[in-house]
């Protein structure tokens, strides 16, 4: 097993030499589960390369550092150093104030409307589109997602007494749930007016959701029915336990004795409570009516971990609560003070990929050796298998979905409890991850099993590390080890990247009169006829420049700069409060750039139907040392072929990268392989 660990190296141990004349002593190792603590000259530091066997290190400067404190010449290097290390701490400080400030704003703006709603916070990016890719339609990342789906588009009369009696299984076997008591009923106690539904669409109408039906008698009895029937048919009452649905309608309608009835679904959301919001028209008649129905508890019945369901500890609507609500209801009482500031969360929209967790076997305030299993269902109409190039799913979801499991339960052991008043928010450090087999992953629920290895708590932060195995159906297919950080807000405005805040430069920058060319990505990506080009919210890079054999390895290099915009959909995403470009997009950027470089180089050529996807067996590393925010301005990265492997159905493209902020190196990548091959078929 590999051992990640953290390298002690103060924020700004070289203002330190400048003003004092003292070098940063070392810190002593500190071992999961001793009684040993630690008390550093800062609570973020860099990360240091080995580890011992036993498990996490603590230790003090770098080799650099301590010799050039060793031989005096650390305060003759110390002024410019220092002078570039305090004005990148000066525009990180101020980012951060800028954006907190911001997101403040939005939060404030959406208690005063009394509650979190779905088009504020769920369904921020509403111009992307659905999408059909390879004649598959695939929803846009915005969607709802629900917390079960069916085949069922018609229901007959039949059908719906059957739900008026609280029969959740008439739309199949994904609507019963072990251990959850399904006691919602279309029409509560008022006589059913709908005869038939015609049609049910899951993103009909407005792109929310649609029903049209007959109906029989009362047509405002009608308007509420057919709007249960959504709220049914979406599984929201799975939710809670027991839960029943209640109904408010506004606005009214000319009499009428029958006809067809339409909704068309404005809003639909999990925050506060399970809701949906439409508009109800009956056909020849005039007026419309405003109907929302809202999932509720059982009166006096609890709704945090473990009490809306006896088999799950968390399921859907805690994610929900976690990424953009009440993380009182979230994660528990204890939790409930960490709402409404900068705080861990997870992410929300088409970036949640973690739906339930199982079991977990730890208890809180236990910081080490808990094991937990989760879940997460993968439609296949997800919005990432249409926008990516990829035939698989991509590999940021692999690392988003394994890497969100293991962030939640480590939260969840209560690591941020131990420092009452500290605000902290939570960013990965590094691991290491290997794709087992290849699956065909659409329509799968995948299972996360993980282990936290170990927690450190240190002043102003702590770590942990954990190891997890994604399955299906029992088989692993992807596995790996990460580290978290929690960091306070100083710790955060400190970094100092990889390089302890030295000038760290790209190849291309120190080769400058290397022979460039460039790949236009966006021209390519406008083209329709183009093929495996990813698009729309996975549009990540515009253009690569290539130096043919150029590179550390001398086969190959790329690369791109691409200007962030504040307005792009992944900070509305992740995370609530506490905006940051997910680090599992870095990675994804820079295998886009190789795949560019592939179809350039004329690899898809000789392949009948080409497709990309991460081979298995290759363990691919990260290590992140920093923060791309969105007042950031550029995203620049970089990759050196190391490695082209021609086999007998394709082509295996093996790479190390960079990124960088302006100024800081902040991510770096090892043995990041991309395959082109010939598309199996499914």
């Amino acid at each position: 097993m590999t051992t990640l660990e953290f390298d002690g190296i103060p924020f700004d141990p070289v203002t330190a030499l400048a003003e004092t004349g003292e070098g940063v002593d070392e810190a002593p190792t500190l071992r999961p589960g001793s009684d040993d603590t630690v008390t550093p000259a800062s609570p973020f530091a860099g990360y240091a390369e080995t580890a011992p066997a036993a498990g996490l290190a603590v230790t003090g400067t770098q080799p650099e550092a301590r010799a050039a404190h060793a031989d005096g010449s650390a305060s003759r290097a110390a002024g410019p150093l220092a002078e570039i290390r305090t004005g990148v701490v000066a525009a990180h400080r101020a980012a951060l104030s800028a954006q907190l400030a911001m997101q403040r704003a939005v939060w404030q703006r959406a208690l005063r409307r009394s509650s979190v709603t779905a088009e504020a916070a769920g369904h921020v990016h509403e111009g992307l589109e659905a999408s059909g890719v390879r004649g598959e339609f695939t929803a846009a990342e915005s969607a709802f997602k629900p917390p079960a789906r069916t085949d069922r588009t018609r229901l007959d009369r039949a059908d719906l007494l059957r739900l008026a009696e609280g029969e959740l299984s008439v739309f199949g076997s994904a609507y019963r749930r072990p251990g959850t008591v399904a006691a919602a009923r279309l029409g509560g106690s008022t006589r059913l007016a709908l005869t038939e539904v015609t049609r049910i669409e899951l993103y009909g109408g407005s792109g929310k959701g649609s029903v049209e039906a007959r109906f029989e008698g009362d047509p405002h009895a009608a308007a509420t029915q057919v709007a249960e029937v959504f709220a049914l048919y979406l599984g929201l009452p799975l939710v809670l336990s027991g839960s029943s649905l209640v109904a408010e309608r506004t606005g009214t309608v000319a009499v009428a004795a029958s006809g067809t009835i339409t909704l068309t679904v404005t809003a639909l959301d999990l925050v506060p409570r399970p809701y949906v919001t439409g508009t109800v028209r009956v056909a020849g008649a005039e007026g419309a009516l405003d109907v929302t129905v809202t999932v509720v508890e059982r009166p006096g019945s609890g709704v945090g971990p473990g009490q809306v369901s006896e088999s799950l500890l968390l399921n859907e609507f805690h994610m929900a609560h976690l990424a953009r609500g009440d993380q009182g209801i979230a994660m528990g009482p204890e939790f409930a003070e960490y709402t409404g500031v900068r705080a861990t969360r997870l992410p929300t929209g088409g970036l949640l990929l973690v739906d339930r967790v199982l079991d977990f076997d730890g208890k809180r305030g236990n910081l080490d050796g808990a094991s937990y299993t989760t879940e997460y269902d993968s439609p296949a109409d997800s919005w990432y298998y249409g926008d990516t190039a990829n035939d698989s799913m991509p590999h940021f979801v692999y690392m988003e979905t394994s890497l969100q499991a293991a962030l939640l339960m480590g939260y969840y052991a209560g690591p941020t409890l131990t420092q009452p008043g500290t605000t902290l928010s939570l960013r990965n450090l590094g691991g290491t991850a290997t794709v087992l087999r290849q699956l065909d992953l659409r329509d799968k629920t995948i299972r996360q099993s993980s282990r936290l290895l170990s927690t450190t708590i240190l002043p102003g932060s702590s770590l942990q590390t954990f190891d997890y195995t994604l399955s299906v159906d029992g088989e692993p297919f992807y596995t790996g080890e990460t580290m978290f950080g929690y960091f306070s807000d100083e710790a955060l405005a400190n970094q100092t990247g990889l390089d302890a805040g030295r000038p760290a430069p790209s190849w291309l920058a120190e080769n400058p009169g290397a022979r460039v060319r460039t790949i236009d990505v966006a021209a390519r990506r406008a083209n329709p006829a183009a093929r495996l080009c990813s698009r729309r919210t996975l549009a990540l890079i515009d253009r690569v420049e290539v130096v043919d054999g150029g590179g550390s390895f001398d086969s190959g290099y790329l690369h791109s700069l691409r200007e962030i915009d504040p307005s792009d959909w992944y900070f509305a995403r992740h995370f609530h409060l506490d905006p940051v470009i997910p680090g599992s997009l870095g990675v994804e950027s820079v295998i886009h750039a190789i795949q560019e470089w592939m179809i350039d180089a004329g690899f898809a050529d000789t392949i009948g139907d080409p497709v990309f996807r991460i081979p298995a067996g290759r363990t691919f590393s990260w290590r992140y040392r920093g923060q791309f925010l969105p007042t950031d301005g550029t995203v620049e990265l970089e990759a050196h072929i190391k490695e082209i492997h021609r086999g007998p159905r394709g082509v295996t493209v093996v790479a190390d990268g960079s990124l960088w902020k302006p100024g800081l190196r902040i991510y770096e990548l090892t043995d990041l392989a991309v395959e082109l091959v010939e598309r199996e078929e499914r």
